[in-house]
């Protein structure tokens, strides 16, 4: 009989989440090397909070279940100086830009422009209406302090 599959999420320090489909006799390092291929050295999974440091540890010894969450670690490559006209490592890519990353820049840009309207057009806009753009942007600003914060 075939060994059962285990799909474990990844997840990174930028809150963005990978799947990964194991089999419970798999171990860490093999995982590490699946997938983060050529980045084994530089990954560190932590799961509940301990760091994973055993590369021959398999998962059923972690007592991982279906949708465990793996907490994933990526520190940079360490730099080691080259010769001049030898090519350097390759920079990372940019980070994807999300719909996450956009919402707060929009609605800021949609408050703007409300309050533009509200300014020009001050007719249009009753003591109700003036008071809820005002609520709104008080929630988006503190929004926008608690996500840029950190």
């Amino acid at each position: 009989p075939a060994e059962p599959t285990l799909v474990l999420r990844l997840k990174f320090l930028n809150d963005t989440e990978r799947l990964a489909r194991v089999r419970p006799g798999d171990t860490v390092g093999a995982l590490k090397r699946t997938y983060f291929p050529g980045q084994e050295q530089q990954v560190r999974l932590i799961y509940q909070g301990q760091l994973l440091r055993d590369d021959a540890q398999s998962l059923a010894g972690l007592h991982l279940g279906h949708l465990s969450v793996l907490h994933c670690h990526l520190s940079p490559p360490n730099v080691t100086p080259t010769a001049p006209g030898t090519p350097g490592p390759r920079s990372p890519a940019p980070a994807a830009l999300g719909m996450g990353s956009l919402a707060l820049p929009l609605f800021v840009l949609l408050l703007a422009l409300l309050w533009y309207l509200q300014l020009q057009h001050r007719h249009v806009f009753t003591a109700t209406a003036t008071t809820c753009l005002a609520g709104l942007t008080l929630l988006v600003t503190f929004v926008a302090f608690a996500m840029y914060r950190r």
